[in-house]
């Protein structure tokens, strides 16, 4: 297969990604289900999913509703009954704040007849942002900030944000009950656990202000003195914890997790066989240092190369990237720019990883693709690929090659898709 067509099929197989998390997709066979209530409905959300599952409650579920989503700035969509904020992500802003204050008020009050239904997507911790009582939005971006630079997983740095959030954590169901609650969630988290989905406004918590602390610790975060306080007030049992398993809170409460990423790379993984590749599925829960797990995934397709096998490594998860140098770019570039270095300009090896909700880090692609060629026409250009992975700099790269995807926000967010085919 030439360069140009093994280009098209590595944007083939993500799109395939995408569409199977589409909320207009994936939501229709749980709305038919749906009974809908003697008194009111009350539709709120968060994520970057919000707007889209939103419309979908609108066009698929004929029963009246009002509400409130707010999801990331450029991610909206019309919306007729339920109204749409869109806010800064990934580090939370004012809209973000006004937001869930409101989405919390919307759903207190309600009595046993009414049904809230919660649309829950990643980025939807950052969008939820009310800080706990004592605290401010300038404590939580300093801390968000800190979070995001410092390698840690998407599950321990949502134990932080519940413990400083007056709505995440399940108390935005705590706030619902009486009535009944139906969460809808699409997941970006390994191991689709719904609690760490948004840092799970609506489900059970089972971590603690000590975790919290414990985290912060770990990565040698220096919270503001604020956050300090309230961790450690919480920990000596000041200050309430989150709700647990078995509070009755949540009597009335499901979640149905309505798109996955082991479904999207299933999707895929189809559409790859189609084009004669044997496959591999390597988990849909990777987690690790983006060049890391890069290294590793190199050894597997040289391995495969040498064994003379047409095969297609499909992944997904969640890597992270340890921040120490000032370049561009966000995992997937760093997991690509990585993965072309170990190669080393292998042929017959091409890759594809990007973000499913269209953004990589703080730039407007997706994510990129690596070619045989790669090292070689960067080094052409004047690039040094080793010194650009060093100082976090591998937007420049494949910017510069033209190797950038850009989709635009997809409005659904199932994490990272990765795929490697050895031709």
């Amino acid at each position: 297969m030439n360069d140009e067509k093994t280009r098209a099929l590595l944007r083939a197989l993500f799109d395939a990604a995408i569409e199977a998390a589409s909320p207009a997709i994936c939501l229709r066979p749980f709305l038919a289900g749906l009974a809908p209530p003697e008194g009111r409905t009350v539709v709120v959300g968060a994520g970057k999913a919000a707007a889209a599952m939103a419309q979908a409650i609108e066009t698929q579920w004929r029963h009246p509703v009002s509400g409130l989503v707010v999801t990331r700035y450029g991610h909206g969509a019309p919306l007729q009954q339920i109204e749409l904020v869109e806010a800064a992500h990934p580090v939370p802003d004012t809209a973000g704040r006004q937001a869930a204050g409101r989405i919390l008020q919307a759903v207190q009050g309600l009595s046993a007849d009414d049904l809230v239904i919660a649309l829950i997507s990643g980025g939807g911790s950052a969008l939820l942002a009310l800080p706990a009582p004592g605290l401010s939005l300038d404590d939580k971006q300093a801390v968000n900030r800190a979070l995001l630079r410092s390698g840690a997983p998407i599950s321990a740095m949502n134990v932080v944000r519940k413990h400083l959030s007056a709505i995440k954590g399940g108390r935005l169901a705590a706030a619902a009950a009486p009535a009944r609650l139906v969460a809808y969630a699409i997941s970006d988290v390994p191991g689709d656990d719904p609690s760490i989905i948004a840092s799970g406004p609506t489900v059970p918590d089972p971590s603690t202000y000590d975790e919290a602390l414990a985290i912060l610790d770990r990565y040698r975060i220096d919270p503001p003195p604020a956050v300090l306080t309230h961790l450690q007030e919480g920990a000596a049992g000041r200050i309430a914890e989150t709700p647990k398993p078995g509070d009755p809170v949540f009597a009335h409460a499901r979640t149905e997790i309505v798109a996955t990423p082991l479904r999207s790379l299933e999707a895929a993984a189809e559409l790859a066989r189609n084009a004669g590749y044997e496959v591999e599925l390597l988990g849909d829960a990777i987690e690790g240092e983006a060049r890391e797990v890069a290294a590793d995934h190199a050894k597997l397709a040289l391995a495969a190369k040498a064994r003379g096998r047409r095969l297609a490594l499909i992944s997904g998860g969640e890597t992270t990237v340890t921040v120490r140098g000032q370049g561009r770019g966000g995992r997937n570039c760093e997991y690509l720019l990585g993965l072309a270095l170990a190669l080393d300009g292998a042929e017959d090896i091409w890759a594809v990883a990007g973000d499913t909700d269209g953004i990589d880090g703080s730039e407007d692609n997706a994510g990129a693709i690596v070619t045989p060629h790669t090292l070689s026409r960067a080094r052409k250009r004047g690039l040094d690929p080793q010194a650009l992975l060093d100082g976090n700099d591998s937007w420049r790269l494949f910017q510069t090659l033209d190797y950038l995807i850009v989709t635009g926000p997809t409005r659904t967010n199932v994490n990272d898709f990765r795929a490697i085919l050895v031709s």
